[in-house]
């Protein structure tokens, strides 16, 4: 007989969990490692010759993926991603204005080619801001060319700007409008036993709709309409006077596209040469032949040209004797509480931002970039007071709406002095809603239920495993009215309109740019420059400024190995935490996921999630 005793329970415990730690600390020093390896063999690779721009070279403008304020993450991770050699699926709009306006004024730079096929999509919004960056341009008298394959509406818009479209021989150009759909959850929670505790202020306020209904509300379905409408009659009317179209004769194009298919024979390039969306039909061998014949052939029988990323390394920007600064902050993703990389609007980090601007004394007025469908009412308000105090420190403060600056992103831009939009910017969505599941029936299909004793009515009341009480109902329906007053009465109060007057355009509703300038919510339309413009006059910098964009001074080192382990960890215990919702299709479960992250990101300390935000973001 065996004498040895195994040990107890806690010791194993305590063992394996251990083990688990040593196990994972080794992996992740594995992983820096490599990482930091990789990065040195890919700088002594690139070696330190410095990139020349010879005469008659033809500039590539290819956006990849899709066109952002500000990239997302640090700086040392998109390092990283280039140096492991995965794809970037993001280009700033900046960097592509920049580039254009360069080489407007560089006559090493003869002609432009602007290549379609990496690109996403491009959102209503920032189409004037290209269609004006690409006309600047064209007055220069260099000509620009359009290639690419298949394109979408985006692509197609993009291509629009050019002097010439040309096609793939075996492309397609395939317009298809806009459209809005969400994947509706109510009898998927049902059948997962979840209560989803919603409470909402506004009759149009659909953000979290789809958890509680299995289809579009009326109200969403008028509002989503008369929104979709205005962007898809803008999107023609730009796209038309691009190609020398008539409105009605593009209108009708892009409503006739199967028919005109079977015109031709299932050949969608004939099919769109013959409708006048393109210019001519080339292979890409006859694209390099055609380049280098305009241009200059280079030594590897193609034509002399340099990437538009590679220019703005290889090129000095023409500096101009400023009298003082615009400096631009941008506020791009969901907000959320406390300290948060690029690419989400932290409440910490960019009232950080807001203050640097504050104390720099040569910024002498502020434009806050904001594209965002909104997120924490408590984070929203805290960066609106940090803005109303840059402005009563004496700095003109606009702020210049992106492609979506709606619920809490509109939020946050109530304290500027002006307030400028696109006119298909989406914006509105004034209201907000709390919510938060609770899961005790589901708990109750495997055998697991919660009791205990409290000394409150609401000593339960955060408890996900707990059916919410009807006294935390009642004190979230109270401060979810309260805080939909404040939206409203900050509104009127900044808009100079009667609160009233607000509540009938509020109320949840999202518009287009052109529409909230039409209900008093924006001041003007235009572009970036033209907000940075606007800045500089009310600071009195007369015509011969600069701007420059305020961010963060803390080392990108620091903020990459605190974000890196932080997203290991959250994104495993969130999938770990929830196995039952594997017995969902994964497209359901991802765009639950998707929705209920938003919610969770946004608050902190075990709140349930008061959100200022509209869960909307650009069609493309």
């Amino acid at each position: 007989m065996n004498s040895s005793r195994q040990p107890n329970i806690l010791v194993r415990l305590w063992l394996g969990f251990w083990r688990s730690v040593t196990a994972l600390r080794i992996g992740v020093f594995n992983v820096l490692f490599l990482i930091v390896l990789a990065l040195i063999i890919g700088v002594l690779l690139r070696g330190g010759e410095q990139l020349i721009v010879e005469s008659d070279t033809t500039l590539i403008v290819d956006p990849r993926g899709f066109l952002v304020e500000e990239y997302t993450g640090t700086p040392i991770e998109r390092a990283l991603n280039e140096a492991l050699g995965e794809e970037v699926g993001e280009t700033r709009l900046r960097d592509i204005l920049s580039a254009l306006d360069r080489a407007a004024q560089d006559d090493r730079i003869t002609q432009v080619l602007l290549s379609t096929d990496d690109l996403i999509g491009v959102s209503p919004g920032v189409m004037l801001e290209l269609q004006e960056a690409f006309a600047e341009f064209r007055n220069s008298g260099k000509p620009v060319i359009a290639y690419g394959g298949f394109m979408g509406q985006g692509q197609y818009f993009l291509a629009s700007l050019a002097d010439e479209v040309w096609l793939d021989s075996d492309g397609l150009v395939l317009l298809t409008g806009y459209g809005l759909y969400r994947q509706y959850f109510a009898e998927g929670l049902e059948r997962l036993a979840v209560d989803a505790n919603l409470i909402r202020v506004g009759e149009y306020k659909s953000a979290m709709e789809p958890f509680i209904r299995s289809d579009m509300s009326e109200e969403a379905r008028e509002a989503s309409t008369f929104l979709l409408g205005d962007l898809w009659q803008r999107y023609v009317e730009m796209t038309a006077r691009n190609r020398g179209l008539p409105v009605a004769v593009m209108a009708e194009l892009t409503e006739q596209l199967p028919r005109q298919l079977e015109q031709a024979n299932g050949d969608g390039a004939r099919a769109a040469l013959e409708a006048g969306l393109v210019d001519r039909l080339v292979s890409r061998p006859e694209l390099r032949a055609e380049m280098a014949q305009r241009g200059a052939p280079d030594d590897n029988g193609s034509y002399r040209n340099i990437g538009f990323m590679s220019y703005l390394a290889a090129s000095q920007p023409q500096m101009r004797a400023p009298e003082g600064q615009v400096g631009v902050i941008v506020a791009q993703g969901a907000i959320t509480e406390g300290v948060q990389p690029p690419g989400t609007i932290g409440a910490d980090s960019t009232s950080r931002l807001i203050r640097q601007a504050l104390h720099d004394d040569d910024i002498k007025a502020v434009v806050l970039r904001v594209d965002s469908g909104g997120g924490s009412a408590f984070a929203s308000e805290i960066i609106r007071r940090e803005l109303m105090a840059l402005r009563e420190a004496g700095k003109p403060v606009v702020v210049s709406f992106g492609n979506v600056a709606a619920s809490g992103g509109y939020w946050i831009a109530m304290g500027a002095d002006e307030i400028w939009a696109y006119p298909s910017t989406i914006t509105g969505s004034i209201g907000i809603f709390g919510f938060f599941p609770t899961f005790q029936d589901t708990l109750a299909k495997i055998g697991v239920y919660s009791d205990g004793v409290g000394t409150t009515p609401l000593s339960d009341a955060m408890r996900p495993d707990r059916e919410m009480s009807d006294a935390m109902e009642r004190l979230l329906q109270s401060f979810i009215e309260h805080g939909y007053r404040e939206f409203i009465g900050l509104v009127a109060e900044h808009r100079r309109m009667s609160v009233e007057e607000v509540d009938a355009v509020a109320q949840g509703r999202v518009w287009s740019g052109a529409q909230a300038q039409e209900r008093g919510l924006v001041d003007k339309l235009g572009t970036l420059d033209d907000a940075i413009g606007s800045a500089a006059r009310m600071a009195s910098l007369g015509e011969d400024y600069r701007f420059t964009y305020v961010e963060p001074k803390l080392e990108p080192w620091q903020q990459f190995l605190t974000q890196m382990g932080a997203r290991a960890i959250l994104a495993a215990g969130f999938e770990a935490s929830h196995p039952l919702l594997d017995l969902l299709p994964a497209d359901f479960r991802s765009g639950l996921l998707a929705d209920l992250t938003q919610v969770f990101n946004s608050t902190q300390g075990g709140r349930p999630g008061v959100m200022a935000h509209c869960l909307c973001e650009a069609p493309r």
